[in-house]
Order: structure tokens, then sequence, then C-alpha cells
């Protein structure tokens, strides 16, 4: 990188930097690792790999999990669980099933990420157990339309919230938003692409300023309920709906608010000893989140009434005008602070599907480019955040999201089902994590379920959500699985890899062989 060859001089198709056993040349190391230091024993140091390094410990692996399931969810929530319940002592179990059932997941998820070391959670267990076709598909709709959606609507709550308290009596700017949250993701998208431990300090500071308000509701709420708030919970089950659909989407809902659990999987390889930090994380974070999440309701429930709580747009913000009086502007502040923490999150994990995909050989090889003095995967990272900027400014987005509202829990349903399905493909392969046999088979039929009933709730949103879908097949076949394409074509993909990498000064990822 620091001489005047081309990358395709140094090394055919792409830059890279000496590794494995090979004696690196002075010039050459001096290029791709930028500095011109030999080891002693004639080998690249490890620390001197331009790789993606495992630098999160198990507090960062917690605060990822939480992180990123403390979104929005659980102030905007509540109003739809309870709607759909009509009780407040049905919302309340649904939320702690939610929990357990998250719980069950997360425990499946605990033996894949230790048994398949691989970044890229659902794409990377889908993979191995299903092939490249399965795998390419959630890809593809992962690309195009969930990751960035996602990612776009977290960031426009982070902007009404942040400016709510500015516009008490009128309503907040159109635009004002929509330009908040292209700074939040842009900024992230900046602390990301600089360093992964920056990416991770983020995280673990939002992550303790959302747990702290959400402790500031508990704390209120229980003590509304020992001087006489507890009203609500007379005859808590009267009402409650029987109706086989509501339940299922009452479960939706609140399955929502627990979303992100398997996030944690999406960054394996750059946990610190996953094998022991992954499932620890997994069972210190979910029954957390579970615990902090039935007793924020139990809060609402001692500050609102029923009906106030059923037509309440922002649960929290409602809370704090009961209960806070003059600090009432802590509760969309805190949302606010929320859902950045959350966006940091998506960016950090999104960003890896993608990598993992590129590396893979689903997606151009410069997406799975490292940066050279940063080792964070810059192309990636920049190609997350345009996807999502992009999507700030679509009126449409809420249609998007629903239309893949179903390939969620496909995809969590298909990853674990390929758990069972490598228990007898691989019965010797080696598993730090050995989940209870029935776990799997419980959340596999539950996910069915879901399916199922999503769509039947939602069976035209469903449709062109699968339509979209299958638009990934001729892609597929076109873009991966044909593999002798034109020269000038190869000539042309080489040229904009050369000039992607001279841009942000990145090459391929370097293994000791």
């Amino acid at each position: 990188m620091g001489d005047d060859r081309t990358a395709a001089d140094a090394v055919p198709e792409v830059i890279t930097a000496p590794s494995g056993n090979e004696d690196p040349k002075p010039a050459e190391a001096a290029s791709a690792l930028g500095s011109t230091e030999k080891p002693a024993n004639g080998q690249v140091a490890d620390s001197d790999l331009v790789r993606l390094e495992p630098t999160m410990n198990l507090f960062n692996g917690v605060t990822i999990i939480c992180g990123i399931i403390i979104g929005s969810g659980i102030f905007i929530s509540p109003t739809i669980v309870l709607n759909l319940t009509g009780s407040v002592g049905l919302s309340l179990v649904i939320w702690a099933a939610c929990g357990v059932f998250s719980m069950i997941g997360a425990l499946c998820y605990g033996e894949l990420g230790t048994m398949i070391t691989m970044s890229g959670g659902d794409y990377a267990y889908i993979l191995k157990a299903f092939g490249g076709l399965p795998a390419f598909l959630l890809l593809w709709v992962t690309l195009l339309i969930i990751r960035p959606t996602a990612q776009a609507v977290v960031a426009l709550t982070f902007g009404n919230y942040i400016l709510q308290p500015f516009f008490e009596d009128c309503d907040v700017p159109k635009n004002a938003p929509i330009l908040l949250a292209a700074v939040c993701i842009t900024i992230l998208t900046f602390v990301n692409c600089w360093n992964v431990r920056w990416a991770t300090k983020v995280q673990d500071v939002f992550t303790a300023a959302k747990i702290i308000a959400l402790f500031i509701i508990i704390i209120a709420g229980l003590v509304q309920l020992f001087m006489g708030g507890a009203k609500n919970f007379e005859n808590s089950f009267e009402g409650s709906t029987t109706d086989p659909g509501e339940i299922a989407l009452a479960l939706y809902a609140g399955l929502f608010a627990y979303g992100g659990w398997n996030y944690l999987n999406f960054v394996t390889e750059e946990l610190k000893n996953p094998y022991k930090n992954l499932p620890r994380a997994i069972v210190i974070s979910v029954p957390l989140v579970t615990v902090i999440y039935v007793l924020a309701n139990v809060a609402y429930f001692t500050a609102m009434t029923v009906e106030e709580l059923s037509v309440s747009k922002a649960v929290a913000v409602t809370f704090g005008q009961k209960l806070l009086g003059p600090m009432a502007w802590i509760m969309p502040v805190s949302v606010a602070l929320s859902t950045f923490g959350g966006v940091n999150g998506l960016l950090l994990t999104g960003s890896r599907i993608y990598f993992v995909g590129a590396r893979e050989g689903h997606l151009p090889e410069a997406i799975a480019m490292i940066s050279v003095n940063r080792r964070t995967p810059v192309p990636s990272l920049i190609f997350t955040c345009f996807l999502s900027l992009l999507y700030l400014f679509s009126s449409n987005i809420g249609k998007l999201i629903n239309y893949f509202s179903f390939v969620t829990w496909l995809a969590t349903g298909a990853a674990i089902a390929g758990l069972l399905v490598l228990r007898i493909r691989e019965p010797e392969r080696h598993r730090p994590v050995k989940v209870n046999i029935a776990l799997p088979i419980i959340f596999v039929i539950a996910c069915v379920f879901l399916v199922i009933m999503g769509t039947i709730a939602a069976p035209y949103d469903t449709l062109i959500g699968l339509a979209i879908l299958l638009t990934g097949v001729p892609v597929y076949f076109i873009g991966v699985y044909w593999k002798n394409k034109p020269e000038s074509f190869n000539a042309y993909v080489r040229s904009s890899t050369e000039w992607m990498q001279r841009l942000f000064m990145v090459i391929a990822e370097e293994k000791r062989d």
C-alpha cells in the first residue's frame, strides 16, 4: 500500500499482506502492515495479522445483548400487549412468557455459537446446516431491507424522542428527526470504523444509561405500589382474551421488545474465549432483561389506569408525566439514549453479516475487506450506513418492515432447526455447550406457529415479502453459482475492488496457515 505497485502486481485480484509461514519481504510487510520490522522467527506475529481481533470481553457481550434488546420496545409495546390481551394479568404473563421463550432460543444459540465459532449468526448457521442458497436468501433480504430499515426506524425514534422535550406544546418539525437520525447513524458509523473498542465502550455506556432509566421506572413504581397503587392488580385477569389469534399477536408484540437476544452470535469471532463468554453472556443478559421488563410493566400499572395505558403512544413518557413531575423530561431522553445505543449495536453486529457473507463469496469481495490501520470492516460498515441513510427518506418504511416480519422467525427457526440437523449429521462434532434436545424442538415448533399465525394475520404482506425474498434466487445463480463469468466482467470487479482498497486502505482478512 506504500509503493507504486498495483494490487494485481502484489497478489492476484486483491491486495493482501503476507501471512502463514512464508517469509515476508520488507517492502510487502511495510506496505500492507505499516511496519518494516520483521519478527525474529521469520513469521508475521498474530498481532500483526490484518483481521478482526477478539477484543470483546464478557461485560461487552452482556452490554451488546442487553443494549440491543432494550430498545424502544419496552417503552412502547406495553400498550399493544395490553390491548391485545385485554387484562393486566394476562399481559404480565405474556411478558414473562416472551422472556422464557427468548431464553430457550438464546440457550440454543449458545450451543450453535460455541459449536460454529463463526461470526454471522443466523446466516452462518443456515449456511453450515442447509447450504448456500438458503443462507444467501436470508442475506439477500437482510441486506436489502431488514437491517437497514431496522437501523433507520430506531434512528428516527432517537430523533423524535430527543427533540420531544423542546417541543412540548407543538409538533416536532417534520424533517428535524430525519436530520438527527442521519447524524446519529453517521457518527456511530465513524466510531465503529475507527475502533472496535470505541464502539463497545459506546455500547457499555448507553446500555448502562437505559438500564438506569428502567430502574428509575421500577423504583418509582414500587414506591407507588406500597403507597396503595395496587388497584389495577385486583381481579387482574378479568377481561382476558381467549382468542388464539390475539394472543399470538400479543406474543409477537412482546417478542419484538425482546428482539436482539441472538445478536452476540453475529460477532462471535471478536469475542474473547467465546466457548465460555458467549453462554455466560446469554445466561446473564436474557434473565436480567426479563426481570426488568416484567417489573417495568408492573410499575406502569401502578401509575396509570388500564384506560390510560391502553391509549398511551409512549408509555414511559406518560409514566414520567404522572409520577416524576418536573423531572418528566428524563423519560423521553431515556428513550432517546436507549435508541442511540440500539443503533450502535445494530451497526456493530449488522456489518458483520455482510462481512461474513462477502468472505463466503455471497457478496462482492470488497465488503469483506479490513482496514489495515484500524482493524475494522470499514467497507461493510460504510455500506450498512449508506443503505440505512437511504431508508430514512422512505415514506413506506413501516410497510417494508411488515413485509418481512415473518422472515425473522423463519430465519431463527431455521437456524435452530440446523442445530437438530447437525446433531444427526455430525454427532461427534465438538459441542462445548449442549442443550437438552427438547429445547430446540420446542423452539422450532413455536417458530412455525409464529410464522403461520403471522401469515394468517397479514397474508398480503407475507406474500409480498415472500415474493421479494424469492427474487434472490436468480441473483444467487447469476452472482454466486455461475463461476465462469466473462473476463471483461471479472476485470471490472478486480478494478473496482482495487479502487475500494486504495480509497479505504483495506485488504483481505489474513489468517495463519
